[in-house]
């Protein structure tokens, strides 16, 4: 009965378009944030967040990341929405449950709700622009861009475009990208621009009126330095701004020395379609890889909204959304950006401890040259991830890797130290000569009147990942430490090695005092 069968799926899918995200909502709550990340007991993530001034009101949408603490996957399966009138005051209200992808769209699968943006239409409507994946896509990458429209920025939503998406890798023109993180501007002619694109590659477009159809030719936009994603599309004093997550990598980089982690920089232009001149960075790298801008200006006063891993049990796929003031130089031309510092609560006074790591300069054999997928801030950051990505540790490979590499530690006033503890991080076997692995024997050095020497009576050297290994020593009194590992390999080549903490033990308890660069100057051999 294929006829029936046909009239009862197109049923379906009416219904679908009309299904009110109501229906799977939890209540709103309200909670009281005067300090990032807004949500940060850990009980909701929040992730992309995209602001939205209407009535007098603050909304941020962002997705909910739902991935478990030792999966790195993007797991968020629904949008969610926080609500203030007084950003200072940090009151807020929180609509966990705003809408999932396949009670709006009938043709997407559920899941991958991923960054989105809702913009105020001349028709005094809201719509969403969401990527989602298609169900049945034959398009190698199944991303698409829709559109969605309601009434208030909390619904009911219903699919404004029910034919399908409006971008995909077959819409409006063929492409080979991956079609996410869209962001939306209706200028003051009521003319409306989509820009969208990840992994470096931009894209943008005019829409017609109806804030739907596509109008003319895509542009592709290469001027924007470091361009990776999550562009924000916006309009101050008659100059256009896109802001972006960059990652244009390395040690003299301006924006962020790790491949994974990105800054938030930005570009402006005369018109909404450019072209498009590379100005800066906004926002260094943060806690978590990803970094997900929003601009907005509410009630008189400009904000940057971002995203963290500051929150309790939070990670690179368990985000959270921040908060700052956004300040301008209006004196430069065009009004330039001045750098936001994060805010973070308050933290109590450090207890003393015996590991005095976070308090040493950091610094390596393959320093300021270290792969930019590793970061060696990360072996003193007192993280420690269930399942870490390349930034969370320092590492050494490169394709002719040497047989011996050192990691150290220098510090400004000598300390009294009798023991280290160790994380190395492997995805080969022990003696293995390719790809990282365990080393095949280490052994601590302290600096003492010039020279380099191994601490005496030291236990055993133990080299398995994944997990913390001791070792004590007879105590000394230095500036600076080394661990020095052989590779393990062969003739025909070495692997590389990565540590993902380093803990250096003092004697007894102290407090952490600052430290600067120059602490590495102490340990120069002559």
């Amino acid at each position: 009965m294929p006829s029936l069968q046909n009239k009862f799926l197109a049923l379906c899918t009416c219904l679908a378009t009309l299904v009110p995200a109501a229906s799977a909502k939890a209540p709103a709550r309200a909670l009281h944030a005067e300090r990032n990340p807004i949500l940060s007991d850990g009980e909701y993530y929040s992730a992309d967040p995209a602001p939205l001034v209407a009535d007098g009101r603050l909304y941020i949408l962002a997705g909910r990341d739902e991935a478990p603490e030792d999966v790195n996957d993007f797991i968020m399966k629904e949008w969610q929405l926080l609500e203030t009138a007084d950003v200072a005051g940090g009151n807020w209200t929180h609509h966990p449950s705003l809408l999932r992808p396949e009670q709006v769209f009938a043709w997407a699968a559920p899941g991958r709700a991923y960054a989105s943006q809702i913009v105020r239409g001349s028709d005094k409507r809201y719509y969403l622009y969401a990527p989602v994946e298609e169900r049945d896509s034959s398009n190698k990458d199944p991303f698409a861009i829709g559109v969605a429209v309601a009434d208030s920025p909390l619904g009911p939503w219903r699919d404004a475009h029910p034919q399908g998406p409006i971008v995909s890798q077959s819409l409006p023109e063929p492409n080979h990208i991956q079609n996410i993180d869209p962001t939306v501007l209706l200028d003051d002619d009521g003319r409306a621009y989509l820009y969208w694109g990840t992994f470096g590659q931009l894209r943008g477009i005019e829409l017609d009126r109806d804030m739907v159809t596509p109008k003319g030719k895509t542009v592709t936009v290469s001027t924007l330095d470091g361009f990776f994603e999550a562009p924000w599309l916006f309009k101050r004093n008659g100059v256009y701004y896109l802001a972006y997550a960059g990652n244009k990598a390395g040690p003299d980089s301006e924006c962020t020395p790790a491949l994974y982690h990105a800054c938030v920089a930005y570009g402006t232009a005369p018109s909404p379609m450019g072209p498009w001149t590379y100005r800066g960075v906004v926002l260094a790298p943060v806690s978590s890889t990803t970094s997900h801008p929003g601009i907005v200006q509410f009630k008189g006063q400009w904000y940057l909204v971002y995203h963290t891993a500051d929150a309790k049990g939070g990670g690179h796929f368990r985000r959270s959304v921040a908060i700052d003031r956004l300040e301008w130089d209006d004196s430069a031309s065009p009004a330039r950006m001045l750098p936001v510092t994060p805010t973070r609560p308050p933290t109590p006074p450090q207890a003393a401890t015996r590991n005095v790591a976070p308090a040493a300069w950091a610094s390596a054999s393959n320093s300021p040259d270290v792969p930019v997928q590793y970061w060696i801030r990360a072996l003193n950051d007192g993280i420690v991830r269930k399942s870490p990505l390349p930034p969370d540790m320092w590492g050494s490979w490169t394709p002719h890797n040497p047989p011996r590499q050192w990691i150290q530690y220098s510090w400004d006033r000598p300390v009294a130290i009798d023991a280290t503890r160790i994380m190395f991080w492997a995805d080969q076997p022990a003696g293995a000569n390719v790809g990282v692995a365990p080393p095949k024997a280490w052994h601590l050095e302290y600096f003492d009147e010039g020279s380099w020497r191994p601490v005496r009576d030291a236990s055993a050297y133990a080299s398995r990942p994944g997990r913390f290994e001791q070792t004590t020593f007879a105590p000394v009194t230095t500036r600076c430490v080394r661990a020095v590992f052989d590779a393990s390999g062969d003739d025909k080549g070495h692997a590389a090695i990565a540590v993902q903490e380093w803990e250096v033990l003092a004697v007894e308890p102290q407090r952490l005092l600052t430290v600067s660069s120059s602490a590495a100057r102490h340990c120069d051999a002559h």
